[in-house]
């Protein structure tokens, strides 16, 4: 790939990242009014506030939980969260805790374990700020009785292989869980609650980020169960979750918290950033760089290699008849696809995604694509995520690497390693799902000029 045409990807990304910053996010939301801690319409004076907590679950959470620390300092009673190996920092007056992420691990039931004992601690007159970011819901793993974590993680993992979208995901590990479904807040009652979110889920749903633990849920029992059916699932899940969600269905279990639920008069859910305001920064900084910036959705899902075929078509037709912006442009799409393990490869969606555009548009020259994750982890892999261009199919064939094998057998990692176009950024301390970015400049993706032939001079 041009090296221009990666700098300018890399330098569109990096603005994404810069307006997703958790620590900045948290100041734009929570400060301090006089005397006074304001956030959205929560507004509390010290003497309303007898000791305060800092909680929190996700990659991002030890990065919001410091800014809390700055901010409230020595007032922190003290707190827990936990987040994904390798995202934490040292902090003051909170603990951060490491644990796995997707799939859930027993570090990371013994750190929920522990945030479920401060939030049974609070008291009338005690302030609980809870710090939730993408991946809240695999680090805040707490079975219900009769569910153990091994059932917990064999059932994500089915559920993440078979193409189950985060919603759906959720809504199961929602009804196996203490925590989630808005349980956090009722173990906290009656202390108030400030949750401050970090969106990764498209349009921001409170009851969907990290499976909503101090949100209400409108989802079911029996909502868990057709995920189950949908996806082939309910004969295959473990017997502890089936019956316990049977028997939920059947309401021999209490269920998640709902809306109508008079706890949530005492909670505030306050989401402080999310994956629009990225893709609204590298919009402004592609047109900054000279592009016609134009964003096609902040709500990309489906099957990673099928949205990358249509918004590489898209791409094309910019590229051959001007429409539907004329070259230079940037597109631009914020979300997150999903992949269907059909192969035993490695990979994640952002490399699905970069594989199957350079695979629709080989050897088409005038466009660059950079897909990633914004923190900085895609799938299994330490990449963010993945370049290509035109040029890619024809890279590496020439290394006799055959593309269509590694789509078929998810196997982008390996592919983009060889060709040296991963993205490797290592944790980015946030996380509002993906960018996806193409950059259709002619200048800039063509290949050089040939060098003029060497003179000759007569006798030489």
């Amino acid at each position: 790939m041009d090296r221009r045409a990666r700098e300018r990807l890399l330098d569109i990304f990096n603005a994404g990242l810069a307006a997703a910053d958790p620590a900045a996010a948290v100041r734009r939301h929570l400060r301090r009014e006089g005397d006074r801690l304001v956030c959205g319409e929560l507004s509390l004076s010290p003497t309303e506030l007898r000791r305060v907590f800092v909680l929190g679950a996700g990659k991002a959470s030890a990065v919001m939980a410091g800014a809390v620390e700055d901010l409230l300092g020595d007032c922190i009673t003290g707190g827990w969260v936990n987040v994904k190996t390798g995202h934490g920092l040292p902090l003051r007056r909170v603990r951060v805790h490491e644990a796995a992420h997707p799939t859930p691990d027993e570090s990371g039931e013994r750190g929920a374990r522990e945030i479920a004992r401060l939030a049974r601690e609070a008291r009338e007159g005690d302030l609980v700020i809870f710090c939730i970011s993408g991946g809240g819901s695999a680090l805040l793993p707490l079975p219900v009785e009769g569910v153990t974590l091994a059932d917990k993680q064999r059932l994500t993992g089915e559920l993440l292989a078979c193409g189950a979208d985060i919603g759906e995901i959720n809504c199961v590990r929602k009804h196996i869980s203490q925590l989630k479904g808005g349980q956090l807040a009722r173990l906290a009652h009656p202390a108030r609650v400030l949750s401050l979110i970090l969106s990764d889920v498209i349009g921001d749903p409170l009851g969907v980020i990290a499976s909503g633990p101090t949100a209400p849920d409108p989802s079911t029992f029996a909502d868990a169960l057709a995920v189950l059916r949908k996806y082939g699932l309910e004969a295959r899940a473990p017997a502890g979750v089936l019956a316990h969600l049977r028997a939920g269905a059947a309401g021999l279990r209490p269920e998640t918290l709902k809306p109508e639920d008079p706890l949530f008069a005492r909670v505030a859910n306050v989401i402080i950033a999310g994956n629009a305001l990225s893709v609204e920064a590298c919009r402004r900084r592609a047109g900054r760089l000279g592009y016609r910036p134009l964003v096609l959705t902040t709500r990309l899902e489906g099957e990673a290699r099928e949205a990358a075929r249509v918004l590489t078509a898209i791409a094309r037709n910019a590229i051959e008849h001007g429409d539907p912006v004329p070259p230079p442009a940037c597109l631009i799409c914020g979300g997150e696809t999903t992949v269907t393990l059909r192969g035993r490869g490695r990979g994640g969606r952002n490399q699905e995604f970069a594989l199957a555009a350079a695979l629709a548009a080989p050897g088409v020259p005038g466009w660059a694509l950079l897909a990633a994750g914004t923190d900085g982890t895609d799938g299994p892999t330490d990449a963010a995520g993945a370049f290509a261009d035109g040029d890619t199919v024809a890279r590496a064939r020439a290394l006799g690497i055959d593309p269509l094998a590694a789509l078929a057998d998810n196997d982008a990692y390996p592919f983009f390693d060889r060709l040296g176009d991963l993205l490797r950024t290592g944790p980015t301390g946030t996380n509002v799902m993906d960018l996806g970015l193409f950059l259709l400049d002619p200048a800039l993706t063509a290949p050089p000029p040939a060098p003029p032939p060497a003179l000759r001079v007569p006798g030489g």
